[in-house]
C-alpha cells in the first residue's frame, strides 16, 4: 500500500483513520456502521455530463501534476495481461496509460456515451500506436462491459455524472471478475483544495459511500494523496 498523505485540517474527523490505516479501518468500519445512508436532506442530484466540445481540458497543461495518474496506476498495481476499463474515458488520457501499463498481454475497454469523444479517443490511441485498446460506446444505464471478465475499473471525475446510477453501479458490478476492483477518483467536496471546481462536480466520502455500500461494494482503501480528489477503492461486498 502507499504511503498516504492527507490535509488533516479539512478532511472528516470521523473519516480521518481511513487515510491513516486505510486497510484495517475500511474493514473496521464496514463492521461498525454498516452500510452508509446518507439524509433526506442530502440528497444528491447527478451533474450536467461534460460536453464534448470541452475535450481539451481533458489533455489540460497541469492534469499531471494535479492528478498524478502514474500514483493512482500505481495504487492499482495494474500488471502485464490485466484486463481493464476506463468508463468515461474522454480523450484517452488515462486510457493509453492503463494500455501501456497492461501491455503487451493486456487489454482496455474504453468507455465513454459521446461519439465524438470516441472520436477523439480513437485519433490519440493511432498516434500513439496503441493497439489493446477496444473503444465502446456506452448508454447511461450500461457500460456494455463483458461479464465477469474485469479486474479493474478506473472511473476518474465522471462517477457524479451518471444519469442512472443505481443502474450503472449493477452494471459495473456484472463486469467485474470475483476478485475485480474499481478504482473511483473524485474531487472533494469538503474543504477547500477543490473549490476551482463547481461543486455538483465535487463528492464527499460520505455521499460517495452512501451510495456505493448498498449497491453491494466494499470500501478496500480511500487515499488521499492527491491534491484536490479522493481515490477510493472498492472491490465486491463479499455477503452480496
Amino acid at each position: 500500500m502507499s504511503t498516504l498523505r492527507s490535509k488533516t485540517t479539512s478532511f472528516p474527523a470521523h473519516l480521518l483513520f481511513l487515510v491513516l490505516a486505510p486497510g484495517l479501518a475500511a474493514a473496521v468500519y464496514a463492521l461498525s456502521l454498516g452500510p452508509v445512508r446518507a439524509a433526506a436532506d442530502d440528497a444528491r442530484r447527478p451533474s450536467p455530463i461534460m460536453s464534448w466540445r470541452g475535450a481539451d481540458w481533458l489533455e489540460r497543461e497541469g492534469r499531471h501534476e494535479e492528478q498524478r495518474p502514474e500514483e493512482i496506476l500505481r495504487a492499482m498495481g495494474l500488471r502485464d495481461g490485466d484486463v481493464v476499463a476506463d468508463i468515461g474515458c474522454g480523450t484517452g488520457y488515462f486510457t493509453r496509460r492503463m494500455a501501456r501499463a497492461v501491455a503487451p498481454g493486456g487489454r482496455v475497454y474504453a468507455v465513454d456515451v459521446q461519439p465524438e469523444m470516441i472520436e477523439r479517443l480513437e485519433t490519440g490511441l493511432a498516434e500513439a500506436g496503441l493497439t489493446n485498446v477496444v473503444p465502446l460506446r456506452g448508454e447511461n444505464d450500461d457500460p456494455k462491459l463483458p461479464p465477469g471478465s474485469l479486474d479493474w475499473i478506473l472511473l476518474v471525475d465522471v462517477y457524479h455524472e451518471f444519469q442512472q446510477p443505481r443502474a450503472m453501479l449493477a452494471r459495473i458490478r456484472e463486469a467485474l471478475r470475483t476478485s475485480g476492483k474499481v478504482a473511483l477518483v473524485e474531487y472533494r467536496l469538503e474543504g477547500t483544495s477543490a473549490l476551482h471546481i463547481r461543486e455538483e462536480h465535487r463528492m464527499s466520502p460520505e455521499q460517495v459511500l452512501s451510495e456505493w455500500q448498498p449497491a453491494g461494494y466494499s470500501l478496500v482503501a480511500l487515499h488521499e494523496f492527491l491534491p484536490t480528489q479522493h481515490l477510493f477503492i472498492f472491490e465486491k461486498a463479499r455477503d452480496r
